[in-house]
């Protein structure tokens, strides 16, 4: 999947990675604007009775001047924000449908 959005979004592709089911999906990330970068990008489900957890992570690796504007910027907030956000629309999906 790719896509070109605005300034907050910005620019990439997602390419599936390695999917098992009922146990993870892999992603790998490639941004290319407004920075260029990769990230990796991993849900984890975990059957709890009749619901099940779902854990999304990311990781990547950053260079100096990344990381400076990571801090700067407070990136794990925001995209904490934003994984939060997704989970609980996910969710929110999951259930109308079962």
């Amino acid at each position: 999947m790719s896509w070109a959005g605005n300034s907050e979004v910005g620019a990439g592709k997602m390419t599936l990675v390695e999917s098992r089911p009922d146990e993870l999906v892999k992603i790998k990330v490639d941004f290319t604007e407004p920075f260029e970068g990769t990230s990796g990008a991993q849900f984890d489900f975990k059957p709890e009775g009749d619901k099940t957890n779902v854990t999304w992570s990311m990781n990547d690796d950053h260079n100096f001047l990344e990381k400076a504007m990571c801090l700067i910027m407070n990136g794990k907030k925001m995209v904490g924000e934003q994984m939060e956000q997704g989970l609980t629309k996910l969710k929110q999906v999951s259930e109308s449908q079962s």
